[in-house]
């Protein structure tokens, strides 16, 4: 059974509790039928399998809507959402008596489904709207915006909060030990805010976190002038805004607290790694505050800790709480995660599909491995690599002998000039390869001992090359 604070006395009573006795109170600190009211008639997903849609239809379910979906195939997160209790179909045919259909930019408009939805009269609701919604029914709103880092700033401020307030968390990412979606409590909702198709406007945040801007999704941003104003808007529509002062674009927005390592209010100092593992100090106006020790790899994830370190500042947190809370992030799938072996070569993972990922990925690898990095990448979308393909190539060409996978086309039709022959042809070091028969070869041939393989991009070579895995010899 499921309870919620009194107002008045009673939930000044409840703020006063220790969190463990809060979280009794609450009875898993969840507000039984908060969103119930604005959905009776239930709630079906049309790609329900995605990372951000399986998050939201548990969230929902959770709240006690009725929930179902559909998607095109199987996948991970169907699995979770049948143990949630979410009845799930693949396919298309599925006859829809839910009053409202949520739908994702990635389902098409003659989606058979969404056709009979419309022809019923059924509420549609883009998914951007319902985060929306969501978020306006917590206490406070934190969102994270920007072109690089949204997932592990998200989880990272996760951490931080788990055991520490009353929180719901929706990252669009599997974190290694939360998963995408988290409930502890409604004092706080932690979600990404994905600027594509300017999704992150149907957002109201109490602190908006912006990591960076950089131009990205080029179909629907023609500048980075249209980028900027789709940010600039995005902040006007929080309370408070953090911002990283590293970033030119970002640090010229009207800001609450800023971050960086070369400028900003709180910074990291006395740097040293381990195996690209970073620990720090955290100052703040230039007090030291903590020392913080991440246990992840990569120089960039400096950056995220100190977004996720500002955000949990304002939203009330001790130095040391917020320290201890980096400390047990351990990563988010996809996200330099290490998936396997190749005859004893390690495989990593990074989802890493914009150049600048691209050449920070590239750079961890190089750092960590005692022989050479076998760089794969694969482009995610046509008109991405078309409109970034020289900053494509510079970041490439750090790698030695990479080899570019056939292109990840997403939502997009064939586009030549943007294909990953175009990308591979160049790059006069590089080798195009089209199917994972051929892969496994170009690398089973590469590869020697103390080498690294790094796979990078969005797209389905992940999953491609964990199947592989499962199917060759480790060692």
């Amino acid at each position: 059974m499921f309870f919620h604070a009194a107002e008045g006395a009673g939930a000044a009573v409840c703020r006063a509790l220790p969190f463990v006795c809060r979280t009794i109170f609450w009875s898993g600190g969840i507000r039984w039928g908060m969103f119930s009211e604005l959905f009776p008639g239930g709630v079906y997903f049309i790609g329900i399998g995605g990372v951000s849609m399986s998050a939201l239809a548990r969230l929902l379910s959770a709240h006690g809507v009725r929930v179902r979906g559909s998607d095109a195939a199987e996948g991970p997160f169907l699995s979770m959402l049948r143990k949630a209790g979410i009845p799930v179909s693949l396919g298309c045919e599925e006859i829809i008596s839910e009053d409202t259909v949520v739908f994702t930019g990635a389902v098409d408009g003659n989606h058979p489904q969404l056709a009979a939805a419309k022809r019923a009269g059924k509420r549609l609701l883009p998914r951007a709207e319902l985060l929306g919604m969501i978020a306006e029914r917590f206490k406070r709103t934190v969102s994270f915006a920007g072109c690089h880092g949204k997932t592990t700033a998200t989880a990272m401020l996760s951490h931080i909060l788990s055991g520490r307030l009353l929180f719901t968390c929706h990252i669009g990412g599997e974190d290694l030990t939360l998963s995408n979606y988290h409930a502890e409590g409604e004092e706080a909702f932690v979600t990404e805010a994905c600027e594509f198709q300017r999704s992150f406007l149907a957002l109201k945040s109490s602190i908006a976190v912006i990591l960076n801007i950089e131009l990205d999704h080029t179909d629907c941003y023609h500048s980075e002038e249209e980028l900027f104003a789709a940010f600039r808007e995005f902040a006007r529509r929080a309370e408070r805004v953090i911002v990283n002062a590293d970033d030119i674009r970002a640090r010229s927005l009207p800001h609450a607290l800023s971050f960086g390592l070369f400028s900003g209010e709180i910074r990291a100092s006395a740097l040293k790694s381990s195996g690209e593992r970073y620990s720090f100090t955290v100052t703040e106006k230039g007090v030291p505050l903590v020392r913080v020790h991440l246990g992840v790899a990569g120089k960039v994830h400096i950056y995220n800790a100190l977004a996720a370190f500002a955000a949990a500042r304002l939203l009330g947190l001790a130095p040391q709480e917020i320290a201890d809370g980096l400390s047990s992030f351990r990563g988010v799938k996809r996200r330099f995660e290490q998936v396997g072996f190749l005859y004893g070569v390690p495989v990593i993972s990074d989802y890493a599909h914009h150049p600048r990922e691209i050449a920070a990925a590239i750079q961890t690898a190089q750092a960590v491995a005692e022989g050479t990095v076998h760089v794969v990448f694969q482009p995610h979308t046509y008109t991405r690599t078309r409109d970034l393909m020289k900053d494509f190539v510079a970041a490439l060409k750090a790698a030695e002998s990479p080899v570019i996978y056939r292109t990840y086309a997403a939502r997009e039709k064939f586009l030549f000039s943007g294909s990953a022959v175009m990308l591979a042809a160049r790059l006069p070091e590089a080798c195009y390869v089209q199917s994972p028969e051929q892969l496994w070869r170009v690398l089973a041939e590469k590869a020697r001992p103390r080498d690294l393989i790094l796979i990078l991009g969005a797209g389905d070579l992940d999953a491609i090359v964990r199947e592989m895995l499962q199917k060759t010899p480790s060692r």
